[in-house]
């Protein structure tokens, strides 16, 4: 790991509204996370977890304090910085936005297309041997409406990780999962953190995979307000 966080939070402030009906939702926050970290964040629904996770991904403009990621201040940052920070970032959300008039590979495929340094057979390759590692190489060709609710996760899970970004960003990514199937994309995208010192911030309430973590952070309030550092 670098001594260098890969993201770096201080004194964050964040507020939905304006006006009479401005509400503060993220109050003080502080942490700092290094290449090739598995972090978890866990606490109830509505504590700001997801408002966190978004503003890391460069997907709204932060409004107070500050928010590096990969060195850059997204802190009222333009538009043009934050589209550069999307593109290291891999999201995999809990629904999973997946095209409906594309095939599973279709779907995967459309995350390499963005990067020009890889080529039309490179992708194509990459793309199927990602959705055979979460465990869909028989449904390929696949359109999202024949696929499960688990399936269709599995699919998003890869077209995040297949770009071997820097930053995996993860919200609720086994909810639609059963024990195993969630057990082993954990367990992929844990082996893709230490293999390529990926950074994963994982958004969760499932108990069952906490043990990934090198660190579980808790949310609650819009405070993070306790750190659990696992023994290794």
């Amino acid at each position: 790991m670098t001594n260098k966080p890969v993201i770096s939070i201080r004194n964050l402030d964040h507020y939905f509204g304006h006006g009479s009906l401005r509400k503060q939702v993220l109050f003080n926050i502080n942490l700092e996370i290094n290449a090739g970290e598995v972090i978890i964040m866990t606490g109830p629904s509505g504590s700001g977890k997801t408002t966190l996770l978004t503003l890391v991904g460069g997907l709204r403009s932060a409004q107070f304090g500050s928010l590096r990621v990969l060195g850059r201040e997204l802190c009222s940052a333009s538009t043009e910085i934050l589209m550069q920070i999307r593109r290291h970032n891999g999201y995999i959300f809990q629904a999973n936005n997946l095209h409906g008039s594309l095939t599973a590979l279709q779907n995967v495929k459309m995350s390499l297309e963005l990067h020009k340094y890889v080529g039309l057979q490179q992708i194509q390759t990459r793309s199927a041997q990602m959705l055979e590692q979460v465990g869909l190489g028989n449904h390929l060709h696949y359109y999202p409406d024949k696929l499960s609710g688990g399936q269709k996760q599995r699919v998003a899970i890869a077209r995040a990780l297949v770009s071997h970004p820097k930053i995996v960003l993860a919200d609720e990514p086994t909810a639609a999962l059963d024990s195993q199937s969630g057990r082993d994309i954990v367990n992929l995208m844990q082996k893709l953190a230490k293999e390529q010192g990926c950074t994963i911030l994982i958004v969760t309430h499932d108990n069952r995979i906490l043990d990934i973590a090198d660190r579980i952070v808790h949310m609650e309030d819009g405070k993070l307000n306790s750190k659990v550092k696992l023994s290794t």
